[in-house]
Parts: structure tokens; C-alpha cells; sequence
């Protein structure tokens, strides 16, 4: 009986063994080709400029080529589950903004964060209010004037239901202000409508229009945030102009973050955490950030326990938001997501 306890014992250590070996050697040839990221919305808009920069210098640091692909539709669930059900590998990855906390409420897709592992809590694209350069209103205050006065007839381009823009247009409901909204495939979309006059205004990533308000084609009326942008200090926050809002703007409205299949091996993983920690340090990316009022969600949530409880938080308040809202296809209590405590 001994003598069989003792050869248990050293083929589990010899197991153990060979098991530490091979994740060593996983993590050791990780990455030995190319990695496809999935940015799951269109061209232009705030994950695919923001993910874009982040590919290239994480290309940089793992010595592999980072190819961006866009595979947008149905608010990103479509691109989601393509990474999802990748060959859980590592070499295909998701660079994703918000949505992926409100699918299945939503009724899109049965996916949440919950399906993937988190590599990073990038940054907030401060969410902001845009009109086109001749239009009627010269401040935030005449938009919401008009809104008040004519509810439901200012039109408002969004990127989708349950998305950042479809959560701020239900807060300006609940704020007594009632826009027409409209959905388009990708924040690119959006504020080219509003130049274009099909729409009036937009809730844009401060990102994706920085640009086009610095050549003045769009004008910038407000800040849906509870601090000012540092390029624009002298623009008001949401609420110096509706008090009331001031609960509603603590939240980060476009988190965008990295992930990954939750089955990827967590040797893979944490060759793309550390890659993703120099990324940030780069000084390509803190200038990148930098110059976009980019909120960096990584210094606020630096640990993987500290992003998982972020995400929780960030469903529980949104999820919960649109339902009361009435915009959404289940309840939360469905899916076990609870109500949120504050």
C-alpha cells in the first residue's frame, strides 16, 4: 500500500511538472504569428480610432503584427461572438467599447462580460454634445429649450440600442428633454449625419469628432461628464447647466476595453497583460490620450479583480437603467444582474 501511495504521489508531481512545463513553453512561444483584433463597430467611431493606436504599439511590444478588423453590427454583438468563438488561442482579440454589458438585456446576443477574460480596462471616451457649425443652437441651454418645447422633434443620431448614445438619450428623457433618436451602424455615422442636417445633434466620443470641432464644422455645446475637458475647459458640463444630472454623469458612459476568450490559456493572457501595461506607458500612447481627454481607466482599475468589479458595477447601473427606461427586451433579474445600491 505504500509503495503505491509513493507512485501516486510522484506520477501527480511528475504531472504537476510536466503541466508547469508546458505553460512555461506556451507563454514562451506566445505570439509566433500574427493576431487578428476584432473592433466590433464600424471605422471611425471611438473603439476602432482608440483601438487602432492600442494595436500598433501593442504590435510593438509583442514583435507580431496586430491587424485591426472591423466586423460591426447588431451594437457589436456580432464582432463579440466572433471572438468569442475564435480558436481560443490568443491570436484573435477584442478591443470593444460598452456594449457588451447590455447585450443580453437587450435582447442581442446571450454574451456579457462574463465570456471573456479582461487583459485590460483601457479608457472612458468622454462622452460629449455636438451640433453642426450653422446651426440654430449656440448653446447647450437653446438645445435643451427646444427639446423641452417641441419633445420628440430635435433629432438625435445614435449608434444602437443599448449603447452609450441610447443611455444618454433615456437620461435627457428622465431629465424632462425628449430627442428624436435615430440609430446608426458607428459613431463615424453619427456625427456625419449632423453635418449632413438628416439629424441635429449627436452624443459623440470626444475622440472620434476632436478634429472636426477643432476645424470647426462641428460646434462643442457640452461635456456629458462630471469633470471639463482640459482642451475645452471653458465648455459646460452637463450638469452646471441641469444640476439634476449630476448622478448620472459619474458614470463612465464608452469604457473601452481589451479582452480576450475566457478559454485562452492564462499564460496567454498574461503575456498580453504585460504587453498591454507597456502599451500604456508608451509615450505614442499617453500622448494619444492625452490630446483626446482620454479618461484612463487602467490607472483607476489597474488589477483584473479591479476591472471584473467595475464591469459588475457598469452592467448593474446601465442594465438596470434601461429597463426602467422601458428599452429593453428582459429584465436583469434574468440574467442574475442585481439592482444597483446607490
Amino acid at each position: 500500500m505504500r509503495k503505491t501511495m509513493l507512485l501516486v504521489g510522484a506520477m501527480a508531481m511528475m504531472a504537476a511538472s510536466l503541466f508547469g512545463q508546458a505553460r512555461q513553453e506556451e507563454k514562451a512561444s506566445y505570439p509566433s504569428g500574427p493576431i487578428t483584433m476584432i473592433i466590433p463597430y464600424g471605422a471611425g467611431g471611438t473603439a476602432d480610432v482608440s483601438g487602432r493606436q492600442f494595436a500598433a504599439l501593442l504590435s510593438k511590444q509583442l514583435g507580431q503584427g496586430v491587424t485591426v478588423v472591423n466586423q460591426g453590427g447588431a451594437s457589436g454583438s456580432i464582432g463579440c461572438k466572433a471572438a468569442r468563438d475564435a480558436q481560443p488561442d490568443g491570436y484573435t482579440v477584442l478591443f470593444t467599447a460598452e456594449s457588451l454589458g447590455t447585450q443580453r438585456v437587450m435582447g442581442l446576443s446571450d454574451m456579457s462580460y462574463a465570456d471573456f477574460a479582461p487583459i485590460m480596462a483601457v479608457v472612458n471616451d468622454p462622452k460629449v454634445i455636438v451640433v453642426a457649425k450653422d446651426s440654430k443652437y449656440r448653446t447647450f441651454q437653446d438645445l435643451l429649450d427646444d427639446m423641452k418645447a417641441n419633445p420628440g422633434k430635435v433629432k438625435m443620431s445614435y449608434t444602437g440600442p443599448g449603447g452609450s448614445g441610447h443611455v444618454q438619450g433615456l437620461i435627457m428623457e428622465r431629465l424632462g428633454y425628449k430627442p428624436a433618436m435615430t440609430a446608426y451602424k458607428g459613431g463615424n455615422d453619427c456625427f456625419l449625419a449632423v453635418l449632413s442636417g438628416e439629424v441635429d445633434f449627436t452624443n459623440s466620443n470626444f475622440a472620434t469628432v476632436t478634429g472636426y470641432i477643432q476645424s470647426g464644422d462641428l460646434r462643442l455645446l457640452a461635456v456629458s461628464s462630471n469633470h471639463h475637458l482640459a482642451a475645452y475647459p471653458d465648455v459646460p458640463i452637463f450638469e452646471e447647466v441641469v444640476p439634476e444630472a449630476a448622478p448620472y454623469m459619474k458614470n463612465a458612459f464608452t469604457p473601452l476595453n481589451f479582452l480576450v476568450s475566457k478559454d485562452v490559456p492564462a499564460a496567454i493572457q498574461q503575456v498580453l497583460r504585460d504587453a498591454s501595461l507597456k502599451v500604456v506607458q508608451d509615450p505614442a500612447w499617453v500622448s494619444f490620450a492625452d490630446k483626446n481627454c482620454l479618461e484612463k481607466l487602467y490607472e483607476e482599475y489597474p488589477t483584473i479583480d479591479d476591472i471584473k468589479r467595475f464591469y459588475a458595477s457598469w452592467e448593474s447601473q446601465v442594465s438596470w437603467m434601461l429597463f426602467d427606461a422601458g428599452a429593453t427586451k428582459y429584465s436583469p433579474e434574468k440574467f442574475g444582474i442585481p439592482k444597483p445600491q446607490n
